[in-house]
């Protein structure tokens, strides 16, 4: 049985009212830019603490053309928050790591983060946090498994007008109305 329309419109109203205070709270940031940066490579390393990441793989965590990420490396390499060194599987590429003062701010950066959700769910039981987190998480991997049989509308669109784009015949001064 499909959802009913009444509580997805609840779930799509409160999700749409979340994320815009996500990224108002993220616009008052200064240097958010760059600090979603430095979490990225941070993530990267919990999850291989020998590893790092190329500024292309930073460029596709954060959905972003690769020339919007490379002022934010210089800003966070001068700043000695991260250092580049050979890609071991290609020298022509680089690795991007935490300095000790990139990992400590990474590190206060999540307990910051971390203190700051506390604070919106201090009232809720351990209960509602954990099946709020499980419906979310759930929530994700359905949205995923759907995108990934079938793109979401806007992406099909995109696609289309590309393709019509691509396959229409030019027209030459003559031609085109004036």
């Amino acid at each position: 049985m499909p959802p009913r329309e009444e509580g997805v419109t609840r779930l799509t109203e409160a999700l749409f009212a979340v994320l815009e205070n996500m990224r108002r709270a993220r616009r008052a940031i200064p240097d958010a830019a760059a600090l979603a940066v430095l979490q990225v490579i941070g993530a990267a390393q919990r999850d291989d603490a020998s590893g790092g990441v190329r500024p292309s793989q930073i460029a596709d965590r954060l959905e972003v053309h690769r020339s919007a990420v490379t002022h934010q490396l210089r800003t966070l390499t001068r700043a000695g928050y991260i250092t580049a060194g050979p890609d071991p599987a290609d020298r022509r590429a680089s690795i991007l790591t935490l300095t000790d003062a990139g990992r400590e701010t990474v590190d206060r950066l999540t307990r910051q983060g971390k203190a700051r959700f506390a604070s919106f769910v201090a009232d809720w039981t351990d209960e509602e946090i954990t099946e709020l987190a499980r419906l979310l998480e759930k929530f994700r991997a359905s949205a995923q498994a759907v995108n990934e049989k079938e793109p979401p509308p806007s992406a099909r669109a995109a696609g289309t007008s590309v393709a019509r784009i691509r396959s229409a015949k030019p027209t030459s001064r003559r031609e085109s109305p004036s």
